[in-house]
Formats: C-alpha cells, sequence, structure tokens
C-alpha cells in the first residue's frame, strides 16, 4: 500500500500538502482531485519518486513497478506499433538479456532468458500494442505510420498506449482524456476497470471518474481527504460534510454569543463576579470553528443575442471535406469526408454531435464557422446570423505571441456588434469576469496554461454575443468549477447550440438531440448518451470482426487462384504451383514445431535443454521468414503466368 503520514510538500515557497495523512491500499482505483494549482501533479511528483516530501514519512513498495504518461511529445520515425512495443519495459529487458546471453555463449543463462522471454509475452506483443492503438481511435492503415506523421494530439494518444502497455502495478495517468473523443474514451474506460492494479487518475470528467474509481481522494486547503466511493459519492459527502460544518459553527457562534452578554451584564455585579469570571475562562477554553465560506467559483453568463435568425442555416446538399494540399497537381479534387447533407438548424436547438473519431465532426463544424468552404452544395444563413466559435485547438483562434487584452483590442475594432464597448478599461473589466485580472492582460498567450487559454476564448466569445455557439471540445483543460460554469452558461443560453465534446456530462445537461456523423453523411440519434456508448462497442466489435473475416478471407483465395492458375497454364506454371505446395507444406511444419517448442516452454526442462529450446525456436523464426518471402515470390510468379498481359 502507499501510505502518507504528517507529509508536507512544496513547490518553491508555496506550500501545497501541510501534514497530510493519507492511505491508498493495493489494488485501489482513486480518482486525485482538487482545484487547478491545489497540487495534484505535485503529489505525482512524489508518488513517482520525481519529488520528495519537505517533511514527514512516505512509503511506497519499492518493488511496485510504476507506469505514467510521458507528457514529453515523442518525435521519432518508428512506426506507431514499435513505439508502443517500446512500452512494454519488461519485455524490452528480456530481450536485452537474450542478445547478452547470445553474445555471452552461457547456456544456463540464455536457457533462462529465452523462459523470461517467453513469459515476457514476446509471442503477443504485436498484437497487444495494436489491440491499445486501435482502441485508442487510429485506423487499421495508421498502425504502421511513423510516429513523426501523426499530430501532437494523435502523439499524445500514443504516449497513453505506450504507458498502458507497460506491465505495472502503479498506474498514475494526469488527465488522460484530455485528447480523446468519446469512442475512445468509451474504451478507455472499459480498459482501467479491469484494470489489476493500483491506480491514481486524475480528471475533470466527473462520468469518467465515477466509471473507473472506487476512492476518491480531495486536495484542499494543503489537506488530503479520503472518501470511499467515486466522484458522485464524494459530491454528496461533501455537502452533508460542509452543512454539518456549519451548523455546527453557528451552534457555537449562538454559545459565544449567550457567554460574551453573560460577561457583559454581571461582572461588575459583585453577586455575580466568581459567575462571570468562570465565563470568561470557559470562552477561552472553546476551540473556535472556523466558518464555511463559500467558494469563489468561476461564473460568467452569455448576454442576450441581438436577434434570433430563424432558421439560423440550412444545408442544401452540402460536402464537408479539405481543399487539395497547395502543392498538389492543378485539377486535384478536395478530401471529402462527409456527402450531401440536407440540414436546417432552428434557433434555440440543443444539438450534440456525435460520430466515432475520424468520421467529419471536426470538419462539419470548421465548415460552419466558415473556416472550411463547403467542397460542394452550400450552406445558406439567416439573416443576422453570429457565430461564436470555440476550436478544439485553442491556439487556432488565438494568437501566441498576443497578450489577452490585445486579443480583446483586436476584437473590438473587428467587431460589426452594436453596442459593444471598446474602451480599454472596459475590456480590462471584461477581462476581470474572466479572472484575468492586474499583470494577467499582458501575458502572452503562449506562457499560458491550457486552462487559462480556453477561458479566454470562452471570454471572447462571449464579449461577441453570438446567436449560434459552435463548440468543438470546450472542456479540454477545464477544471470540473469551469465546466459546471459552462454548462449553466449554456443552459441559459437564448441563442443555438451545437457541440462537440466528450464530456457526457456536459452533453447531458445541455442537449436535447443528437445527430450522428457516421459512413459519410449526417443522420439523426434516436437515443440517449446510453445508447450511444453501446452503440460504439458495437461498432467496435463489427469492425474487429470484418477484420478477422478479410483476413481469412484473403488467405483462403490464394490457393484456389493458385490451382485454378494450374489448371489454365501448362509447362513451367505447374512447376511453380508445385513448389508453391511444397513451401507451404513446410511452413505447416514449422508452424507446428514452433507450436510445440512454445508450449514445453512452461515445462519444467534443464538448462542445457531450455537453451537448445531457445536456439531452436531463433531458428524456426528466420526459417519462417525466408520461406514466407519464397512464397511470395512464388505466387507473383504464378499470377505473371496466369495473366500474361497485365505483367
Amino acid at each position: 500500500m502507499i501510505t502518507l503520514k504528517s507529509v508536507t510538500l512544496r513547490r518553491g515557497a508555496r506550500v501545497l500538502l501541510d501534514n497530510a495523512s493519507v492511505t491508498v491500499n493495493t489494488g485501489e482505483h482513486v480518482g486525485l482531485i482538487g482545484r487547478n494549482g491545489a497540487g495534484k501533479s505535485t503529489l505525482f511528483g512524489l508518488l513517482d519518486g520525481s519529488l520528495h516530501e519537505d517533511a514527514g514519512e512516505f512509503f511506497r513498495p519499492a518493488q511496485w513497478r510504476l507506469a505514467q504518461v510521458s507528457q514529453e511529445m515523442p518525435a521519432t520515425a518508428d512506426s506507431a506499433t514499435d513505439f508502443v512495443i517500446a512500452g512494454d519495459t519488461a519485455l524490452l529487458a528480456a530481450q536485452e538479456e537474450v542478445q547478452l546471453a547470445e553474445a555471452d555463449g552461457d547456456g544456463d543463462r540464455l536457457a533462462n532468458a529465452y523462459m523470461h522471454l517467453h513469459d515476457a509475452g514476446a509471442h503477443d506483443a504485436q498484437a497487444r500494442a495494436q489491440a491499445l492503438i486501435l482502441g485508442l481511435g487510429f485506423k487499421t492503415s495508421e498502425l504502421n505510420n511513423p510516429v513523426d506523421s501523426f499530430s501532437g494530439g494523435w502523439r499524445m494518444r500514443l504516449q497513453l498506449a505506450r504507458a498502458l502497455m507497460c506491465p505495472s502495478d502503479l498506474l498514475l495517468l494526469d488527465e488522460p482524456t484530455n485528447h480523446l473523443d468519446l469512442d475512445a474514451l468509451v474504451w478507455l474506460e472499459t480498459w482501467l476497470t479491469r484494470y489489476e492494479g493500483t491506480m491514481l487518475v486524475i480528471s475533470h470528467d466527473r462520468e469518467f471518474l465515477d466509471a473507473i474509481s472506487t476512492v476518491t481522494l480531495h486536495i484542499e486547503n494543503e489537506q488530503l481527504t479520503r472518501y470511499g466511493g467515486n466522484y458522485s459519492f464524494f459530491e454528496e459527502a461533501r455537502a452533508q460534510q460542509l452543512e454539518l460544518q456549519q451548523n455546527a459553527y453557528v451552534k457555537q457562534q449562538d454559545k459565544i454569543a449567550h457567554l460574551q452578554s453573560f460577561i457583559a451584564r454581571f461582572k461588575a455585579k459583585a453577586t455575580k463576579a466568581r459567575q462571570a469570571q468562570s465565563r470568561v475562562k470557559a470562552l477561552e477554553r472553546i476551540e473556535r470553528l472556523a466558518p464555511v465560506l463559500a467558494s469563489a467559483d468561476f461564473t460568467f453568463e452569455f448576454e442576450e443575442p441581438a436577434n434570433l435568425p430563424n432558421p439560423m442555416l440550412t444545408m442544401n446538399d452540402a460536402c464537408f471535406g479539405y481543399p487539395p494540399p497547395a502543392d498538389a497537381p492543378p485539377g486535384s479534387s478536395p478530401t471529402v469526408i462527409v456527402r450531401q447533407v440536407k440540414r436546417s438548424v432552428m434557433a434555440g436547438q440543443r444539438i450534440g454531435i456525435l460520430g466515432a473519431n475520424g468520421q467529419g465532426k471536426s470538419t462539419l463544424v470548421k465548415t460552419i464557422a466558415r473556416v472550411l468552404a463547403c467542397t460542394d452544395g452550400f450552406i445558406s444563413e439567416g439573416k443576422g446570423l453570429h457565430i461564436g466559435y470555440f476550436a478544439q485547438q485553442e491556439l487556432d483562434v488565438l494568437r501566441p505571441q498576443d497578450t489577452p487584452l490585445e486579443h480583446m483590442l483586436r476584437l473590438a475594432k473587428e467587431s460589426v456588434q452594436a453596442g459593444q464597448s471598446r474602451r480599454e478599461q472596459d475590456l480590462r473589466s471584461f477581462l476581470g469576469t474572466f479572472k484575468f485580472s492586474g499583470d494577467m492582460v499582458k501575458q502572452t498567450v503562449g506562457t499560458m496554461s491550457g486552462g487559462e487559454k480556453a477561458r479566454l476564448v470562452l471570454c471572447m466569445i462571449v464579449w461577441q454575443r453570438p446567436n449560434l455557439l459552435l463548440l468543438d471540445e470546450p472542456t479540454n483543460h477545464l477544471d470540473l468549477a469551469t465546466r459546471e460554469a459552462l454548462s449553466v452558461a449554456l443552459n441559459e443560453f437564448e441563442g443555438t447550440v451545437m457541440l462537440v465534446s466528450h464530456d457526457r456530462s456536459l452533453l447531458r445537461s445541455v442537449c436535447d438531440e443528437f445527430w450522428l456523423v457516421t459512413r459519410g453523411g449526417v443522420e439523426d440519434f434516436s437515443g440517449d448518451l446510453d445508447d450511444y456508448q453501446r452503440y460504439l462497442l458495437d461498432e467496435a466489435r463489427r469492425n474487429r470482426e470484418q477484420l478477422k473475416a478479410s483476413a481469412k478471407g484473403a488467405a483462403a483465395s490464394r490457393q484456389p487462384s493458385a490451382e485454378a492458375a494450374a489448371r489454365k497454364a501448362p509447362g513451367n506454371l505447374k512447376v511453380l504451383t508445385r513448389d508453391q505446395g511444397r513451401v507451404e507444406q513446410a511452413l505447416l511444419d514449422l508452424q507446428k514445431e514452433q507450436h510445440s517448442l512454445a508450449a514445453r516452454l512452461s515445462t519444467e526442462l534443464s538448462a542445457p535443454a531450455l537453451a537448445n529450446l531457445g536456439q531452436r525456436m531463433n531458428e524456426i523464426t528466420e526459417q519462417l521468414a525466408i520461406l514466407e518471402d519464397r512464397w511470395l515470390t512464388l505466387s507473383d510468379q504464378i499470377d505473371s503466368a496466369t495473366n500474361p498481359t497485365e505483367s
């Protein structure tokens, strides 16, 4: 188990934990919550050994294997599959030991090395890695793409897959859902609930925490409080605790007032002097309770739109995608993702946009936001339509070198909305309502945290008084309090909302209808989010079965085609077909021997026998590679002989 006993933890001069004590038992799944800056990531630093306690005692079993997501952006030409396999530290160590043992020539060492290699799962490492990659939203065609070819968000998904690949007793995950779509989030949730080790997760997604955690640790006022349940349990227990604390404070204040009144009335009377003095001592002995201070939660609201066109916009056979690259040959066609959409968006609608990764949700939103043009068809906008767009990548609408005040000044200069103040002092005051005060209004955006950038985008949207909100993953980097504020503001907004989000709590509270972007089109989704989660799991299962069926079909079709070719062509073709049959038989024999040797690895064998067995398995692997190349060569020759006009 993990124990903290009277631990003090500082970050610079700031105290984040002061005399804090808590225990995490083996195998528990813990949600770690607290406001931004409370010390959650710093506590992770203590757990992973990168930081040390300033006072008190911290214990974590030395033999525990640790896995966590690296925050560094990977830059490598390795394939996605190889990059994730490299996360299996036990497998890498076993492979290295085999190489050293082979170079050393020690039979006993080599035998043990091969046994450890088998125990580390070398036989199915690639399959395990690719299952993780596909689960996190990648396509089968991307499994062997170099890591460098992916964008930043996708590389972070590979970092997550790499951490899950690592055998571990302690898993630390800091905001693992930030770069995930809802389909990948559902898969990750299922994977984590089956994780058998001890797990601590920092997250601002309440439904995710409810699904994967059995214990909640709350950091507040430099203390750690343990709650024996998930986030919903914490909320209920916390509310009861605060109510009891406030009631106790009120009762104590009544008692103090009564004692002070008695002392004031009778301290000058000789007959009551002793009693008054007794009350003074009683008053001094009271351990004063602190009042429950209302948390200064962040709140905001959208102003009433100047007008509400109806319909807001109409899509007529609209196609959504991307124009050809700048270096493409003249006349190249655009890349079309979603086709022939015929839909209208009405005033006051609350639309949640669902769809698996890569189906075109963000492309749809970007086109409505005028960032992209329709590749075909058109979108008709209502008179007076005014769009507020929150991009999935905040820097799509922010300038890293500019300050919040410069953003607002430029926005005021470009705005055509009537009635909006353009005075610098008014803009400073408006920024202050979004927690940008003092020197923060002159801090460059590039140096801000993700949460601060998200708040700035919200500030700019609210100032513009839109009547249509297009929100693409607005909760990335927002803490629970700010997410709650966003949910309240959206529910009070009088205009239209179109929302893409993996935050199911936000979708449930804001949206009353859903569009499903799938298979190149947009259709209504009649169920709720629970139905959608089941739909995603069914789709994933269907895709896996299709992949298996297509692989089996491709393998089964090769032999009949060769036999048909043999019947059509005499002479050399018969020789090629006969040779291919012999190669296939040799492959089957070697594969059978390989399976037999793998089974023997789990039995008790002498060291020399193990060494010989390991060497033989290496030989079989090399022979299989040679025979497979030979089979492919013969197959090409048979195809050429069968279809000479195509060669």
